[in-house]
């Protein structure tokens, strides 16, 4: 299923770098255990740039890379992540991987290419899409599933300045 971009409760412009961090800061800051971050967006347009800003400021010292091929990388920071990539998994593989254990575990849990396994996501999660509009812009749409992520899209839109 693919994002409904019309359905977003916040989209956010990023004119660059820093602007994608300072989301993925205050993401970071939110985060709690059982926290899931669904992100989507078409090749190219950041998702492994975004989930590596999210896991700086989640205080992760390793270096986080895309587990395109190896789909589930565990990292210690102040909350376990969990960086998984499904792009290249059916709905029933990623089914048999148990990712609920994940999204109900100590950590946080970050699933690029999301939408792919939608089905599978728990009924609480932010969900992301990440759309280029040019070279280094973005337009960032977020919907917030359930709590605690209606109240973070409430926040965001104060500290954005959208509110």
């Amino acid at each position: 299923m693919e994002f409904d971009k019309g359905a977003a409760d916040l989209i956010l412009h990023a004119k660059n770098l820093k602007d994608t961090e300072k989301l993925a800061a205050f993401l970071a800051e939110q985060a709690e255990p059982g926290t899931v971050i669904a992100l989507d967006g078409d090749l190219g347009a950041g998702k492994t740039a975004f989930s590596q800003l999210f896991a700086k400021h989640l205080q992760v010292e390793q270096q986080v890379n895309s587990p395109t091929f190896t789909l589930i990388k565990e990292y210690e920071g102040r909350l376990p992540f969990y960086h998984m990539d499904v792009y290249r998994l059916s709905l029933e593989e990623a089914d048999e991987l148990g990712l609920e254990e994940y999204f109900e575990g100590q950590g946080v849990t970050l699933v690029e290419w999301a939408s792919l396994v939608e089905e599978l996501l728990p009924s609480a999660y932010l969900h992301i899409y990440l759309e280029v509009t040019d070279m280094t812009e973005r337009q960032i749409y977020l919907k917030g599933q359930g709590a605690p992520y209606g109240q973070w899209l409430l926040d965001l839109k104060r500290e954005w300045g959208t509110a």
